[in-house]
């Protein structure tokens, strides 16, 4: 590539090399040019001017930062990227090398990413896991559920300190009292520390498994999925339209698989007791008290009960 003292000489019309000129004294006079030739003092006049391009690109891209429209209105050529110049010295002689060093936004970006990737929905609402959390949101918009909170922030706290509990969660509240967004937080907030999740909105889930009849290798990934994933939630629990296939192939296998290996969560607005009732009955095989004990065996024994008090939020 021709430098761009190299170009200069080239221009044929004296006022355009003029400006060009200037230009140049700009650059070379720039307080970031400056501070650089002050590190490296091996930095001859020769180096700088053949590297004339990469200095501009340097300048430029620095002050484009400082007055930064924001990630997707970047005017750098590497969106979320700056120019950062090193130089290295062998026998005497220095040399000037550039790379492109992802700025704080797009790291925080490639974080919040990252972090999204770590966890999967079936049937949750995106924006509950990408909305982002506020101290306000978890802590103080409902005084009530402050109970609550802070035994959801004792278990993160835990987890991030000893590792992957064996055992879950279970919140059980009333409609609206925002348990579906206490555990997308969990899940945010540990996905932070390199944990994948899932979240699974039950009434939902339960008729979509139904068309995976027609398709087997769709179904044993789901359920793959769903066992092998670090933390699980099943939100809504109870509000399902129940069948024995649902709760003694599907629940059963996952759950008797996450059973002290990997913790399991839930929200209901049941009770484990009114829980136990629910898987007790299905619309085709009437009462099965020994069935729903049997599911209850593999919950009740692995979850801390915690109640979200509070007011309805829908809406608000």
């Amino acid at each position: 590539m021709e430098s761009l003292a190299d170009a200069l000489k080239s221009l044929p019309n004296s006022k355009f090399r003029q400006q060009a000129e200037e230009k140049v004294r700009q650059i070379l006079a720039d307080p970031l040019v400056v501070k650089l030739r002050a590190k490296y003092p091996t930095l001859d006049e020769y180096t700088m001017k053949i590297n004339m391009n990469r200095l501009y690109q340097y300048v430029s891209e620095h002050r484009n930062c400082s007055n930064c429209p924001g990630l997707d209105l970047c005017p750098n050529d590497f969106e979320g990227h700056y120019t950062l110049l090193s130089v290295e010295t062998e026998a005497g002689k220095a040399h000037l090398y550039d790379t492109k060093v992802a700025c704080k936004k797009q790291i925080a970006r490639q974080n919040q990413e990252a972090i999204r990737s770590r966890i999967r929905s079936f049937y949750v609402d995106e924006r509950a896991l990408s909305q982002g959390y506020s101290s306000m949101e978890i802590f103080d918009k409902d005084p009530a559920r402050e109970e609550a909170v802070d035994s959801l922030i004792r278990y993160i706290m835990k987890t991030r300190d000893e590792g992957l509990q064996s055992s879950g969660l279970y919140l059980a509240g009333s409609l609206g009292t925002g348990k579906t967004f206490l555990m997308c937080y969990l899940l945010h907030e540990l996905a932070k520390s390199g944990y994948s999740g899932a979240i699974v909105y039950m009434p939902d889930f339960a008729e979509d498994l139904k068309a995976m009849f027609q398709d087997p290798q769709k179904l044993k990934e789901t359920i793959d999925a769903l066992k092998d994933t670090d933390l699980l939630v099943f939100d809504d629990m109870g509000a399902e339209n129940l069948n024995p296939w649902l709760r003694d192939h599907v629940m059963g296998a996952i759950l008797n698989y996450r059973m002290n290996r990997k913790p399991t969560f839930f929200t209901s607005n049941h009770d484990l007791d009114a829980l136990e009732q629910h898987f007790s009955f299905t619309s085709k095989d009437g009462d099965e008290e020994f069935k729903g004990r049997r599911i209850m065996d593999r919950i009740r024994p692995f979850v801390e009960v915690i109640m979200v008090n509070g007011y309805n939020k829908r809406g608000k």
